[in-house]
Order: C-alpha cells, then structure tokens, then sequence
C-alpha cells in the first residue's frame, strides 16, 4: 500500500506521516528531503520558493518511486506538498488499486482560530531553519489546494474544528 499525503505548508503532512509509521509501522519518505538533497548537491538550480517548478521536477523521480515499490509489495507513506492534484493520470489502474491519497487542508476558521498552535507545531517533526510562514501565506496557501482538490475532485482532509486526523 501506498500512502499519498499532501497539502500546504503547516498542514501537518510529516506529523500525520510520523504518527502513521508509529501505528502501522510503514516507512515514510518525506520530498521535501529529496528536494533540499537535490538543491544542496548541486544537481537543480531551483531554489525551495519554486514549488510549481520543483513540482515538475521532483514528481517524475517520486511517480517511478511508487511504481517501484508497488512492484515489490512495499508500503510507503510518501509525504509532501510536491504531489500534482492530476497525479493519478500517471498510473494505470494495477497501481492505482494500491494508492491511497490524502491532501490536508485548513479551512479558513480554523486558521484564523488556531494560528498560534499551528506556528507552535510547525517544528514537532523536522526543524525548519527559517520560517515566515504568515496567516496570510496559510490563508492563501490553504484555499489554493482546496480550489484545486475540488477541481480535481482528489480525496481531501477539510481541519475545521480539532486537529484529529485518523486514517484506517
């Protein structure tokens, strides 16, 4: 099984993932690793403010990873903001059968309420070097990926009240 979860900035995605490997024990494989590995190796000239760009770049590598441990019956939880809202255009349906995608969005209350916690959390899995992520970035940042999850009619996570996201 292969675990897809996605959103914007803040959204919790490592935290979910974390808390996924705990319970199921499935390995995880955060893109944003991938990406800053690529960035700082010299291999890309792209910088990590160039999502569009990075996406392109990054979901070719991450596709090929799902197909390969599809093929060897592995399960992997891959985690990140790099995942396209068309990205099941790129399997057939004997690999779709064994994905499973999540993109997590807060609504616009839930931002606007919950603010701080959500600065407070942004380091409980991985420490951000630098960070000035705003209400307003989270704002845009969130109703962006819900205009395109509806779009696309992806399966999304609306956080509007508590924070508890449980995946069976």
């Amino acid at each position: 099984m292969i675990i897809l979860i996605t959103g914007a900035s803040h959204t919790g995605k490592t935290a979910l993932a974390q808390k996924l490997l705990e319970k199921y024990k499935i390995p995880y494989f955060s893109i944003d690793h991938l990406k800053m590995d690529l960035i700082r190796s010299g291999y890309t000239k792209l910088t990590p403010e160039e999502d569009g760009a990075l996406t392109e770049y990054l979901w070719p590598v991450v596709r090929e990873m799902i197909k390969t441990s599809i093929e060897n019956g592995q399960s992997l939880i891959i985690e990140g903001c790099y995942i396209p809202f068309d990205w099941s255009k790129d399997f057939d349906n004997e690999y779709l059968t064994h994905i499973k995608y999540y993109c997590l969005i807060m609504s616009q209350e839930y931002i606007k309420n919950h603010f701080a916690d959500i600065r407070e959390y942004s380091n409980v899995i991985e420490k951000r070097l630098s960070d000035e992520f705003s209400m307003e970035t989270a704002l845009e940042e969130n109703a962006r990926f819900l205009k395109l999850a509806q779009k696309y009619n992806v399966n999304y996570i609306l956080i509007n009240g508590e924070y508890e996201i449980e995946i069976d």
